[in-house]
């Protein structure tokens, strides 16, 4: 971390969250995160050495502690960030987020953050298993839901019970907020295909992403 010079608690807080990557690990973290490989999966551009380091970073200010697991949890003032990244998260859906760019569209990311936000609680058991194949794109996922959901990216050799089919950038679009799951099913920006239960359980299980709400608000 880089000092301002300047004792000012705004400087204070940019020297420490201002580094690159920094705070896509504390807005991680405070969604639901806390093993080394989610921080990695959640984050492809972020290298393994530099998280390490950007987790002692936070680890000495006292955001961030290491439980005996082996996981990272946030402090009471690492919690404390909270308001003011969500904050963020609404200026930018209001003043700078827009369209998404060609370079942005990662299906690797999107399907690891729809399959964290799936809620398993209604959903059949022992076992439901969504497919997601692009249109746009080469990349097939799995969603293998048993105690909890699991991302694969070759075929687990289950029975497929819901199908979603889409775009990339239409699946980013309703996953982040721009129109519900069930706006982009009747506009035929996305099909979903399966029985009328299982269909139906898997629209009680998708959650958008936790801004979602943030950049529905900023579209108007």
């Amino acid at each position: 971390m880089s000092s301002y010079g300047q004792y000012c608690p705004i400087s204070r807080c940019a020297e420490l969250l201002g580094d690159r990557w920094t705070i896509h690990i504390v807005r991680d973290l405070l969604t639901g995160s806390s093993r080394y490989n989610e921080l990695i999966r959640g984050n492809p551009g972020l290298s393994r050495a530099l998280l390490s380091r950007r987790l002692r970073q936070l680890r000495a200010a006292d955001v961030v502690e290491q439980t005996s697991d082996g996981s990272y949890v946030l402090t009471e003032s690492g919690r404390g960030l909270e308001p003011a990244v969500f904050a963020l998260a609404a200026w930018g859906a209001r003043w700078s987020f827009g369209e998404p760019r060609p370079e942005e569209l990662d299906p690797d990311i999107l399907l690891w953050w729809l399959h964290r936000r799936l809620d398993p609680t209604d959903l059949p058991k022992p076992r439901f298993i969504v497919y997601v194949p692009f249109s746009d794109h080469r990349n097939r996922y799995w969603i293998v839901v048993e105690q909890e959901p699991s991302l694969c990216l070759v075929d687990p050799g289950f029975d497929v019970d819901v199908t979603l089919s889409t775009d990339l950038r239409s699946l980013y679009r309703t996953y982040l907020g721009h129109q519900s799951l069930m706006a982009a099913q009747r506009s035929g920006e996305v099909q979903i295909s399966g029985s009328r239960a299982a269909v139906r359980a898997f629209f009680g299980a998708f959650h958008q992403s936790p801004v979602a709400g943030l950049v529905a608000a900023g579209a108007h």
